[in-house]
C-alpha cells in the first residue's frame, strides 16, 4: 500500500513539474498581447485546476489558476508560490504574511535579509524591523521599526492575532513595510493578509453625526 502511495505521489509531483514548465514558458510573452503566451497560460491553468496538489481554493477553478499563472509570469516565479501565498480577504487579493520575506529575498536586490527584534517581550516597546544589504552598493538598509505601541495606536490590535502571536505579527508587518519601501514592485501593489484584516471598515456617518459636525463648523 505504501509503495502504491509513493508511486501516486511521484506521479503527481512529476505532473506539477510538467505544469510548471509550461507555466514558466509564459514568462516570455505578455498573455494579454501574445496569443501563443495566452494559450500556454490557459493550458497551464486548466491542468493546475485539475490537480489535487494545488490549494483547495484553486481546484476546479481554471479562471483563478489563470490569474495565478499570469502573475507568476510577471514576477518570474512559480505559479505554485502564487497559489500558496495569495488569498482573498474581505474581497481583496492579499499576500500571506510570510510571502513578503520570500519576495524580498527573491527580488535579487538584497542579501543577508533578516528580522531584528528590539525591546522587551510582552511590552509596548517590543518591536521589529527588517534589515538587509543592498547588493548594488553594499549599503545596509533598514525598514521601518514596528512596535506594539504602534500597533495599538493604529488600531491593529483589534485583530486577535496581535494578542495571540505578537512576535509573528511584528515580523510580518516589518517585512511588508520593508518591501513596500525598498522593493514595491515585488508586492505588485497588493497588501498582506494581515494588513487587510487589521483595517477596520469605514462606516457612513449617521444623520446625527453629520448634524453635529455641521454645527461645529458653523459654531
Amino acid at each position: 500500500m505504501s509503495e502504491e502511495l509513493t508511486t501516486v505521489q511521484q506521479e503527481q509531483t512529476q505532473q506539477i513539474a510538467s505544469i510548471e514548465q509550461t507555466a514558466m514558458a509564459v514568462s516570455g510573452g505578455n498573455v494579454w498581447q501574445d496569443k501563443n503566451a495566452f494559450n500556454q497560460a490557459l493550458r497551464a491553468a486548466q491542468m493546475l485546476s485539475q490537480s489535487t496538489l494545488v490549494p483547495q481554493n484553486y481546484q476546479g477553478k481554471p479562471q483563478d489558476c489563470f490569474i495565478a499563472v499570469e502573475m507568476a509570469a510577471r514576477m518570474n516565479t512559480s505559479p505554485i508560490f502564487i497559489m500558496q501565498n495569495l488569498y482573498v480577504v474581505k474581497g481583496k487579493p492579499s499576500w500571506a504574511g510570510q510571502a513578503c520575506m520570500a519576495m524580498i529575498n527573491a527580488c535579487g536586490k538584497f542579501r543577508d535579509v533578516k528580522h531584528v527584534y528590539t525591546g522587551k517581550k510582552s511590552t509596548d516597546d517590543r518591536g521589529c524591523y527588517v534589515t538587509a544589504v543592498r547588493i548594488s552598493d553594499g549599503e545596509v538598509v533598514n525598514g521601518t521599526e514596528i512596535t506594539m505601541q504602534m500597533a495599538k495606536n493604529e488600531g491593529w490590535t483589534s485583530n486577535s492575532k496581535w494578542k495571540n502571536m505578537p512576535e509573528q505579527m511584528l515580523g510580518y508587518r516589518a517585512a511588508s513595510f520593508f518591501a513596500r519601501m525598498y522593493c514595491p514592485e515585488a508586492l505588485m501593489g497588493l497588501q498582506t493578509q494581515e494588513e487587510v484584516e487589521d483595517v477596520q471598515p469605514r462606516t457612513q456617518p449617521t444623520a446625527t453625526e453629520l448634524t453635529a459636525t455641521l454645527k461645529g463648523e458653523r459654531g
